[in-house]
């Protein structure tokens, strides 16, 4: 999925650290080796599966792998509430601006069967943070986000974009969530590019639900964060 969406975003727009100790000295070696494992494969085995997903749905995971983590793949100093408005609408500005502790995502997609169905693809992410810190970056994102109701981004090639981002409510229960809105308009094109982002914060972990931007947006967005939060439940997250 990165380098489909990355195609998209250039037109428009996740290794815990767990020390384990043992009595015995020629025991820690391996002790450590599965400490190490353990917790990541419980945050992989909460993501979403074939069987889990929406009628008509299928995972991508030729193109996100789920089996590594990867927290983060280009670290910023830069937290999420001091980065630039245009940071919004990338797929990896949580684990490049609030690096988790653990970092796993599956890729989604869903074919239209009619011409006049909506096509969906995206991805479903999950980063584990620190005791307390999923909760500041939840509230970094909406107060970013607020900040930048609209604004311009000039894109490499000079073309100006207007830009608004913009925060509802996620309708699951959770601790905490909320839905990142974008668009993209450019110029002499009156329908703008429109990106929706979920997050869905339960513990310290932060499910992450992502649609890649179109000119159509689809209403499925709703049908996969559901059905992610419900497998991330079930499997005792």
């Amino acid at each position: 999925m990165r380098t489909r969406h990355c195609a998209v975003a250039g037109v428009v727009l996740a290794v815990l650290s767990v020390s384990a100790c043992s009595a015995d000295p020629q025991a820690r070696p391996g002790a450590a080796a599965a400490s190490s494992r353990a917790p990541l494969e419980r945050l992989r085995n909460g993501l979403l599966t074939s069987d889990q997903l929406p009628l008509g749905f299928r995972l991508l995971t030729e193109e996100v792998n789920s089996t590594t983590t990867g927290a983060p793949h280009t670290p910023s100093a830069v937290p999420i509430a001091s980065m630039p408005c245009s940071e919004l609408g990338v797929e990896s500005f949580m684990t490049t601006h609030a690096q988790p502790a653990e970092d796993v995502a599956v890729g989604v997609e869903w074919t239209p069967v009619a011409d006049d169905d909506l096509d969906w693809f995206g991805q479903e992410s999950l980063d584990r943070y620190a005791p307390g810190q999923a909760a500041a970056v939840m509230a970094a994102i909406r107060g970013v986000a607020q900040g930048c109701a609209s604004y311009t981004n000039t894109l490499a090639d000079g073309t100006r974009l207007q830009e608004t981002a913009s925060v509802t409510a996620a309708e699951v229960s959770a601790d905490d969530s909320l839905l990142l809105h974008t668009t993209s308009t450019f110029p002499g094109d009156p329908a703008p590019f429109v990106g929706e982002t979920a997050f869905v914060r339960m513990g310290d972990v932060i499910l992450m639900v992502q649609q890649v931007s179109d000119q159509k947006p689809s209403p499925s967005s709703e049908k996969v964060l559901a059905s992610a939060v419900k497998a991330y439940r079930s499997a005792g997250g």
